[in-house]
């Protein structure tokens, strides 16, 4: 097979025009910290989500951290304990460790790679926790109904690692908008990018605002004014010390309004990357009909990558890598077998989670590929591969 074009997990979403765009308002003199552009951002992607809050930090990473340690701050929970997706990311999990928690895992749905309901069940009927966060793996939803009786059975929040699936849906509503709050990566490998960067959803008027503090060190500056006017006079501060108070022991999750300019042009474009991904998803279905797929209960796929298992990833790696085409593990495999996690926990039996950890491989998806393009990558994964 002939060497074509580099085939990349990811391409810039960013071009150049919105490159001279962005320098031209750079050297107008505009602020480039956190500022005006933050603030629309923020409001012009949760119009977009369809939900009523959007904060925009510096990764999704810190989304994840940032909606879970507001809810602690907040004493939404009543216990310490919390259920993670086992195939996930590690800063799914991390935050809950750093933060306190006693964390189990859930193993993974065999079709949709994401929580396994009948794993979910045994572990809330054991020991109820106070929340669940899952992954909408690779973009796909699983059936997020079945997993929502579940929470409001067992009186558990409901986190959404969206990371992976921007732009995807289940019933109407876009995935991340579901459970109380959900998070989104803006990172150069993601749908859209902000270089770097993050958003967290929500609808919750509350958990909105505590948000905004701890994203900024704790003070109340970027609050409504009313809540900070209530707060200053509960806790007796004048107007000059209210410039350095701080309520809440926050962080410094911001962005700034650079990566907020960018990611308002990415938005206008956002739609156009959902359906060229998912045409691909499916150019991809019909080119590898021998191998695994991923199914679920998502009506518009937002494909972040497409997932499958082969018995000898790493030889078919380093021929398609050979052929200039990227590929990659499916995500983390199984947390539970990650070093970080071995170190204070034993290894758990989850075998859908562990099949993905030795078996499972993800190929490029992304809004510059083509029908070409993803023929040309099946065909060189298919002459190679075996699945299993």
């Amino acid at each position: 097979m002939t060497l074509g074009r580099p085939i990349r997990l990811a391409e810039e979403t960013i071009d150049q025009s919105e490159l001279e765009v962005l320098s031209e308002w750079m050297l107008a003199g505009n602020r480039l910290t956190k500022a005006e552009q933050t603030l629309a951002f923020e409001q012009e992607f949760a119009t977009w989500m369809n939900c009523r809050h959007a904060v925009y930090v510096n990764s999704g990473s810190s989304a994840n951290l940032l909606m879970i340690a507001a809810l602690k701050e907040a004493g939404r929970l009543r216990n310490n304990k919390a259920i993670a997706a086992a195939v996930s990311w590690v800063t799914t999990v991390s935050p809950l460790l750093q933060l306190g928690f006693d964390v189990r895992l859930c193993d993974c749905d065999p079709k949709s790679l994401g929580i396994d309901l009948n794993h979910l069940e045994d572990l809330c009927r054991k020991d109820p926790p106070a929340l669940l966060i899952l992954v909408h793996v690779l973009g796909h939803a699983g059936d997020m109904d079945a997993i929502r009786e579940i929470c409001q059975r067992y009186d558990i929040i409901l986190l959404e690692d969206s990371c992976e699936a921007l732009g995807s849906t289940y019933k109407g509503r876009k995935l991340g908008t579901i459970g109380t709050a959900g998070s989104f990566s803006f990172y150069y490998g993601h749908h859209i990018s902000t270089i770097e960067g993050g958003m967290v959803v929500t609808d919750d008027a509350d958990l909105h605002q505590l948000m905004l503090s701890l994203r900024s060190h704790g003070w109340s500056r970027d609050l409504m004014p009313e809540l900070r006017q209530s707060l200053a006079e509960k806790n007796g501060v004048d107007e000059f010390k209210n410039l350095y108070t701080f309520y809440h022991a926050g962080y410094n999750l911001r962005s700034t309004d650079l990566q907020a300019f960018l990611g308002r042009s990415q938005l206008k474009k956002l739609d156009q990357i959902v359906e060229r991904r998912r045409i691909n998803f499916d150019l991809y279905c019909k080119a590898l009909p021998d191998f695994f797929s991923q199914s679920g209960d998502t009506e518009v796929l937002s494909s972040f990558a497409y997932g499958t298992f082969i018995e000898n990833r790493l030889e078919t790696y380093k021929h398609i890598n050979a052929l200039d085409i990227e590929c990659r593990p499916l995500i983390c495999g199984n947390i539970a077998r990650h070093p970080f996690w071995l170190r204070d926990h034993p290894r758990l039996a989850l075998p859908n989670a562990d099949k993905v950890h030795d078996y499972g491989i993800y190929l490029p998806n992304h809004h510059n590929l083509n029908k070409a393009d993803i023929v040309r990558v099946a065909d060189a994964f298919a002459s190679v591969a075996r699945p299993c």
